[in-house]
């Protein structure tokens, strides 16, 4: 079995940040770090090269005898939008997304093109809840 490439690791989150491309998405992603930090109150931490990830579980594949770390939420400033990881998917939060404004998701994932696009403090909620949520599984 194939070692997982994204990790946890020490690189430097500020200097990530200061790295990406686009003076627009490297502002958003600045307000993604500090949205962040308020909504889940922990340290960010790189995972991989380019996810900023907050708090950690340990999870064992269904599927697969794959089994890794990964951040309860998390997000990237990628080249084509910011991508949200919000680890329990998104049935729960039907009524902010109701209100939150253009985006995309997957199962796990919002994708959104820039801040401007959504309401922020219903982002804010609903990366908190979504941690919270998360949180409350691993006890």
């Amino acid at each position: 079995m194939a070692e997982l490439k994204t990790k946890i690791n020490d690189a430097d989150v500020g200097a990530f940040i200061d790295k990406v491309d686009g003076e627009q998405k490297r502002e958003d992603a600045r307000v993604l770090l500090e949205l962040f930090v308020r909504a889940t109150a922990e340290q960010p931490k790189m995972w991989g090269s380019s996810i900023v990830g907050f708090g950690q579980y340990h999870y064992k594949s269904e599927r697969s005898r794959q089994e890794g770390d990964w951040p309860l939420v998390a997000f990237s400033p990628r080249k084509q939008n910011l991508t949200l990881y919000i680890m329990n998917g998104f049935d729960d939060y039907t009524d902010l997304l109701d209100k939150l404004g253009k985006y995309k998701t997957s199962k796990s994932c919002l994708y959104i093109n820039k801040l401007a696009d959504v309401d922020i403090k219903l982002l804010e909620q609903l990366v908190k809840k979504s941690y919270i949520a998360c949180k409350k599984n691993l006890t």
